[in-house]
Parts: C-alpha cells; structure tokens; sequence
C-alpha cells in the first residue's frame, strides 16, 4: 500500500548557504585578506587529507601484496596452481548462470577458511584469486583441460571432491549443478565407480545418523562405489584401490590442507569397509 506523507517544510539555508553567510561574515570582520586565508586552510587541510588517504590506501595495498606474496613463495609450485584452477574453476560454475554474486564469492571465501582452515594470510590470496577469476576470460573447459594436462588422477579425485564440498554447502543443490558436477567428472576422466563414491558423501549426509540398517548399509556401499549386495570379494577390492588412490602421500605435494582432504575421506573409506566386512561375517 503507498501511504501519501506530507512534504518537509521550508529547511534552513543549507550548506551553500552556510558557507556564503561565512563568506559575508569573515569580509565584513577582516575584508578579503582574512576570507582568504581561511579558506586557504581550509583547502590546504582538505587536500592534505586527500593525499592522506591515498597513501593509506596505498600502504595497505602494498601490505596485501607483500601478505599475498610471502605466503605464495612458501608454498610449492603444484600447491599454487592447484588452488589457483580450482579458484578459477569455482568461479566459473558460479558464473554458469550468468552472474556470480557476492554471497556466491563469500561462500568460496567461507569454504576455504571453515573448510580448509585457512588464515587471514591465505585468505588475502584467495580473495586476490577470485578477483582475478572474475576477470578471466578463459571458460570451464579450459580451465578443466587444463588441469587434466597438469594432476594426476588422485588430484582430480582431490578437486571433484572439493567441488562437491563447496556446492553442498548450500541447502539444496539444483539439478542443473548436478549436471554440471557430472559434466566436470567425465571432462577429468574420473571412474563412474570413484564419482559415485564422491556422490554418496555429500548426497547421503545423514545417513551417519540413520537409525534403518538398510539405509546405512546403502550408505556404506555407495562410500565404495558400489552397488548394495555386492559380495565381500568385490568390496575388498574397492576398498583397496580406494586407499590406494586417496592415500595422503598421493596428494602431499599439493600441501597440507588437501592431505587432510585424501584424510577425512580415508576415514570415511576405512569406515564403510569395516561395517561391510563385518556384515559379511569376514574378520
């Protein structure tokens, strides 16, 4: 409903006003010489804060920078432009519908310091990254040959990991961004077994706290890329070229915070095959 409001009354002289009654006042007291000189400081001390402000701008520009490149240069090269494309690559999914948000840059910023655990010095980089992101023209599938060309399998493992991670992190996932994590899957030649492995965490969250045995026996199976009933012969051998390929020393040299990635998932593999073997009567 539009409710009419009266319009304000008649205000004061307003700031042109004030300054020109100034201006009479500082004449009629000490002529033109005194008008000048004040308004001489006045314009004087305006321009120093100007300058002032520029070089605090610039100082802490400069801090950033330096921030950004201490933290870079302690860092491995495969370190660096792992989480570069994956920056690039995360920016780009959110680009897909064909604008990124701020709320959709600050979950990224959010997911690799809740996530990931990353500092302040980090997170300047990070944020310099998804700056540069934003302004890159290169598209998904560049960025995604390229990473091809770069890791090995256990990396892409490691990167289709961290996607789903960041998209979860929402309520819901649409079936467009299913389609498009299906998509970034098959452009990295990652096994249909080892996707459905990464799905099921992330699409079967509650299943730790389900009180259906069949629903947690589901869960278990889908961990190791499998289909519920499989025999134990079959399920060993997921298991072992699971641990295999997510192997903390598989990933080390992309740093510490993704082989605490291959970790937690490890954890969850170690976790399924325990349950299984034990429902198979194995020891």
């Amino acid at each position: 409903m539009i409710i009419y409001q009266r319009s304000a009354g008649p205000g004061g002289p307003g700031c042109g006003g004030c300054l020109l009654i100034i201006a009479l006042l500082l004449l009629l007291v000490g002529g033109a010489p005194l008008l000048f000189n004040v308004f001489g400081f006045v314009l004087l001390t305006l321009v120093i804060l100007v300058l002032a402000g520029l070089l605090a701008f610039w100082g802490f520009a400069y801090y950033v920078r330096r921030q950004i490149r201490r933290y870079e240069e302690s860092q491995t090269e495969s370190h660096n432009q792992f989480v570069f494309l994956l920056v690039q690559i995360l920016v780009k999914i959110a680009q897909l519908d064909g604008t990124v948000t701020r709320a959709e840059t600050a979950a990224i910023s959010d997911f690799f310091r809740m996530q990931l655990r990353y500092g302040h010095q980090q997170l300047l980089w990070v944020k310099q990254l998804i700056k540069e992101a934003m302004a890159s023209s290169l598209t998904l599938d560049d960025l995604l040959l390229d990473f091809r060309r770069r890791f090995g399998y256990e990396p892409r493992l490691i990167l289709l990991e961290l996607i789903y991670r960041v998209l979860y992190t929402n309520e819901t996932v649409s079936e467009g961004e299913l389609i498009v994590l299906q998509r970034i899957a098959d452009f990295l030649q990652i096994h249909p077994y080892d996707h459905q492995s990464i799905r099921a965490r992330y699409q079967n969250r509650s299943w730790g706290t389900a009180t259906a045995g069949e629903s947690r026996e589901a869960a278990y199976y889908q961990t190791l890329g499998l289909e519920p009933g499989a025999d134990f012969e079959t399920i060993k051998a997921a298991y072992r070229n699971l641990s295999k390929q997510y192997h903390p020393d598989k990933v080390n040299h992309l740093g510490e915070e993704f082989s605490r990635v291959a970790e937690e998932k490890m954890k969850d593999i170690n976790e399924a095959y325990q349950y299984l073997k034990k429902l198979k009567g194995q020891q």
